[in-house]
């Protein structure tokens, strides 16, 4: 999979790709990363990208003339023009007015052959831009940040953990939070069904490791004792109570089974997420 980013501070991506699951990938060629300087695509001593508002207004915006000869130089034609053989590849726009962009979107695009992201800054992109090249444009939450940099940066991260091969474990992206839904699961682990016990789209449940006392805290000691059914059933009313305390409005989506349903019940009697 190849990922292509148009923005004005290329240096940006530097040291974010030169770490960890992402630098992994790269080095063994799981993904690509390329970025695209929009200032090579001016025509003037300035080097300009921006320009006043129509209207007035506070603000600059980026010019569309760059834009559509960066998109153009790699390949990018207006969506009219588009062919069959462009079908794997789809065009962001990092925006605040954007669809949420969440795990399902992330594996909505991991499918994708190339996923090319135009970095807004200042007011945001010339709308024409938008109109004529963008298949959609996305939102990483319901807040504004300086530019669409960092909002690029984090569809690459986590698109990237989704590729074939790229985790040592290929079930980690499906049982952590917001993992693959339980409708998607259909083996089982250890005689149980993952079904049951998937993240199914939910939070994660919480995490322990050695030692097994710390700050005068133990280790619950379900995860002790070796019975990874009972694991299992903790792991998933704890992921159940994290879920109906912090986000509560994940539980409306979720496909929850009739023993997932009483869990609910009994954590709402007992306070959670009051």
């Amino acid at each position: 999979m190849k990922f292509e980013i148009v923005t004005i501070f290329p240096d940006f991506f530097t040291s974010i790709f030169e770490y960890g699951i992402l630098r992994r990938a790269i080095v063994e060629e799981r993904v690509k990363v390329a970025t695209h300087d929009l200032r090579e695509f001016t025509h003037d001593r300035h080097r300009t990208v921006d320009d006043r508002p129509f209207g007035g207004g506070e603000g600059m915006v980026l010019k569309p003339q760059p834009l559509a000869e960066a998109l153009a130089s790699i390949g990018v034609r207006p969506k009219a023009e588009r062919g069959p053989e462009d079908a794997k590849t789809r065009v962001v726009l990092m925006s605040a007015q954007g669809r949420r962009f969440t795990q399902a979107v992330a594996r909505e695009l991991g499918k994708l052959e190339r996923v090319v992201m135009i970095c807004g800054r200042y007011e945001g992109v010339d709308e024409r831009i938008n109109e004529l090249y963008c298949d959609e444009e996305l939102s990483i939450g319901d807040y504004v940040i300086s530019g669409g940099e960092l909002a690029a940066a984090i569809l690459v991260d986590s698109i990237t953990r989704l590729q074939p091969g790229v985790l040592g474990n290929e079930a980690s992206s499906e049982f952590e939070s917001f993992g693959v839904p339980d409708a998607e699961i259909d083996t089982d682990v250890e005689g149980v069904p993952r079904s049951q016990y998937g993240s199914g789209g939910l939070l994660d449940y919480p995490h322990f490791t050695r030692p097994a006392e710390f700050g005068g805290r133990s280790a619950p000691e379900v995860l002790l004792n070796g019975d990874h059914h009972q694991i299992r059933l903790w792991r998933r009313r704890e992921q159940l109570r994290k879920t109906l305390a912090n986000r509560p409005d994940l539980l409306e989506g979720a496909q929850l089974s009739a023993t997932d349903r009483r869990i609910v019940d009994e954590l709402r009697r007992e306070g959670v997420g009051i």
